[in-house]
């Protein structure tokens, strides 16, 4: 079974904090075996840790996260950026289209994006498989509601620490029976739900400053790009 995080945020996402290295540098002193950097609507970042992840004995899966007409979705695997604000069964095929998989982050979270608040269930079956624990909680309602989905609807299941800053890199791990330490590999496993999950709650006092820094982002790029 090999470790992986699948879900943390690079500072070229609006609201990430840290460049690759302090990322891949966690992920190797956690002793994870694999990474997947998933910036908002970015690749660049992403691209550059896959390719350097080797040097931290790290496996490096490409991926982003989208911002679907419907909410987010976690595109693992892609080496080409997919566009946002497209429908979400468009969203999934461009995924695949590009060789990747679609992974439905808190999907019942409405707050943060969850594409429930814009699609059916059923429409939410179409994904590859669903993040059931994310460590940017409250109360864990939302995950438990995901985890319930998911075993509903046999499907696979994957963990993410949604990581904005390098230090909570590996909070939650998705561990993954693979039949080889590469990324194919992990990615055919989790399509097949060979995975189980595991994870530790983002401490509050940081999930508050991760969200704080995001707003004062957020806004000072906007502020830049009007002048």
């Amino acid at each position: 079974m090999y470790a992986a995080e699948l879900h943390c945020h690079s500072s070229l996402s609006y609201d990430g904090r840290d460049p690759v290295e302090l990322l891949l540098g966690q992920a190797e002193a956690v002793g994870l075996d694999a990474i997947a950097v998933t910036d908002h609507d970015e690749i660049d970042a992403s691209l550059d840790a896959a390719d350097r992840a080797d040097d931290y004995g790290l496996v490096g899966i490409p991926g982003m996260e989208v911002s679907s007409a419907a909410g987010h979705v976690l595109a693992l695997g892609v080496e080409e950026a997919v566009p946002p604000g497209l429908p979400f069964a468009e969203t999934l095929d461009r995924i695949r289209d590009r060789g990747g998989i679609a992974v439905v982050p808190h999907p019942f979270q409405e707050s943060r994006s969850g594409v429930l608040a814009n699609i059916s269930r059923m429409e939410l079956t179409a994904a590859d498989a669903i993040e059931v624990y994310n460590s940017r909680l409250l109360t864990g309602r939302a995950n438990r509601q995901a985890e319930t989905f998911a075993r509903q609807y046999d499907m696979a299941m994957t963990a993410g620490s949604d990581a904005h800053i390098s230090e909570m890199v590996g909070q939650a791990v998705t561990r993954i029976d693979a039949a080889e330490r590469t990324a194919d590999a992990m990615l055919a496993a989790i399509r097949d739900g060979r995975t189980t999950v595991e994870g530790r709650r983002t401490p509050w006092r940081i999930s508050f400053r991760q969200a704080a820094g995001g707003v004062k982002r957020r806004v000072r790029n906007r502020f830049s790009d009007l002048l």
